[in-house]
């Protein structure tokens, strides 16, 4: 007697992550359509389909294909100084309990300062190029990476680490063996929160003191009243920060089978 499939292949696809990721975008995607369409002065809200159709003018504009690169290249160059960096200070800190009682709470305090009020200090010390913008990238990023290392170091009972010395591990050892294996959940969760800030900090130098890269190319589109290339250049950037989160998130699986080894 044949049996029932208790999923048949139409509920598979409605449980599928994916076809849920999808719907929730096409869902969002027609209301900003509709509201653009129907509630929305288009003086003031290009409507998704117009945007993205856009896109090659936008990429014609003079300088914007520069701007994407230059301010790629100062996103990447911020988010890689804050993960050695961050990992470095975030492994002391989490590793050396007089370095965790005494500079964690100075960490934590620089963490709480709202960057953007001191972003005059690092035009005024490195410049209005694109040192200043790393830097601030940096300075948005780096905290995350700390706190999430030296709080998954924390964590690793140290019953474990007793045991790989006891046994003679050397400290390359344990830390591949042991400390590595332990850490990829928050070391991984810091660097999209590091990535996230990363991007933030940047663009916000550009759009204070720039003239080039995308924050500059943002504040020129608001000025002249044009959203349907600010709306394309912030459907740029969307892809530039779901492509580093992708990068990120393969790294992250790539690693993971370490836990299993």
């Amino acid at each position: 007697m044949p049996t029932l499939d208790p999923h048949p292949p139409g509920l598979l696809i409605l449980r599928s992550p994916a076809a849920a990721r999808l719907g929730v975008i096409a869902v969002l995607l027609g209301t900003w359509e509709i509201a653009a369409g129907w509630f929305v002065d288009k003086m003031f809200l290009s409507p998704p389909s117009q945007v993205f159709g856009s896109l090659d003018v936008v990429l014609r504009t003079p300088g914007v294909t520069e701007a994407l690169k230059l301010t790629f290249s100062q996103i990447g160059a911020a988010f890689t100084i804050s993960v050695a960096v961050g990992l470095a200070v975030g492994l002391a800190l989490g590793f050396h309990r007089f370095s965790h009682r005494s500079l964690l709470p100075i960490v934590l305090l620089l963490y709480g300062i709202p960057q953007v009020t001191i972003l005059p200090l690092f035009i005024l010390y490195f410049g209005i190029g694109s040192a200043s913008k790393i830097a601030f990238g940096v300075s948005h990023g780096i905290f995350p990476i700390v706190l999430t290392t030296a709080a998954g170091a924390q964590n690793i009972k140290p019953i474990l680490l007793l045991s790989a010395r006891s046994m003679g591990a050397s400290s390359a050892q344990i830390f591949r063996w042991v400390v590595f294996p332990h850490m990829i959940p928050s070391f991984f969760a810091g660097m999209r929160l590091g990535m996230s800030g990363v991007l933030l900090g940047v663009l916000l130098a550009e759009l204070y003191v720039s003239q080039a890269g995308i924050g500059y190319f943002t504040t020129l589109f608001t000025q002249s009243l044009d959203p349907t290339k600010l709306l394309g250049l912030v459907s740029l950037l969307a892809a530039m920060a779901i492509a580093l989160n992708e990068l990120v998130r393969r790294a992250e699986t790539r690693f993971s089978r370490f836990r299993s080894v």
